[in-house]
């Protein structure tokens, strides 16, 4: 039975709508009347963030979103096109596959210890960052970086990853040494775990950053399960001191929280 000849577009799209933007893609390929449901705006908006529109609003620019684009073109280009919003200091994108929000805290918007003191850390902009502005390390003993996002912004039911976006100058030194740890945690509810990793690997070591395609490189901090969005702050911690040597050359574009696997 062709279901295109016997139910009306609304209710094909409304069918539609129940699944998932790559089985609308999917379905748009069956018939042109299946693919004019499956296009339409009432479909994609059930595959937005159910917040888009507030979350757009704080971009630069958000009649260009809002306005010029169909529902569907909104959603590929928030999956390709991260957009900038609170100020310049995070970026907002959704994930392909399921439209959960992905967010990067940029680096100014970190915590970053004497983050403001020339002599420990330089601001420079670089034409493959999102941001204005990125951190660069020029020495320090101690060595802290936090992020920090409110679980109410990020999608519910759903197991989010940190990962530190960064790059290594050639002038690197300190972290092939000595490695630094990285812990996620409910701001109040530190239960102390860290894992100990190095971002510049010494010989024979395995290397656990990965290059993202885009001018940095990332490395996974933790995970963290987002019940409902009412647990709190998450922190996203780096952290590394020794009194007898220091760091330098590490370049920080941010920490982004993101649907781990699509989860």
């Amino acid at each position: 039975m062709d279901m295109s000849v016997v139910l009306p577009e609304e209710c094909i799209s409304k069918t539609i709508s129940f699944t998932c933007a790559r089985d609308a893609c999917r379905f748009s390929a069956v018939s042109p009347v299946f693919k004019s449901a499956a296009d339409s705006d009432a479909v994609w908006e059930k595959f937005m963030p159910s917040d888009h529109r507030e979350i757009i609003s704080c971009s630069a620019s958000p009649s260009l979103l809002t306005t010029n684009l169909s529902k569907k073109d909104l959603y590929l280009h928030l999956c390709h096109n991260p957009i900038i919003i609170n100020d310049g200091t995070m970026s907002f994108s959704i994930e392909k596959e399921s439209g959960k929000k992905c967010f990067m805290v940029g680096a100014r918007g970190l915590s970053i210890i004497w983050g403001d003191t020339s002599s420990y850390w330089n601001w420079p902009s670089l034409p493959e960052s999102r941001f204005s502005e990125v951190a660069e390390l020029n020495y320090v003993w101690w060595f802290d970086v936090k992020g920090k996002i409110d679980t109410k912004i990020l999608s519910p039911k759903t197991t989010y990853a940190a990962y530190l976006v960064f790059k290594l100058a050639e002038s690197t030194y300190g972290f092939r040494t000595r490695p630094v740890k990285l812990g996620v945690y409910l701001e109040g509810i530190d239960n102390g775990e860290r894992c100990n990793v190095y971002l510049d690997p010494p010989r024979n070591t395995p290397t656990l950053s990965q290059n993202r395609g885009d001018g940095w490189m990332e490395i996974e901090m933790g995970e963290f399960f987002n019940e409902n969005g009412d647990e709190g702050t998450l922190i996203c911690s780096l952290f590394d001191f020794d009194g007898m040597s220091t760091k330098r050359g590490i370049i920080i574009e941010g920490i982004e929280l993101r649907p781990k696997n699509g989860k």
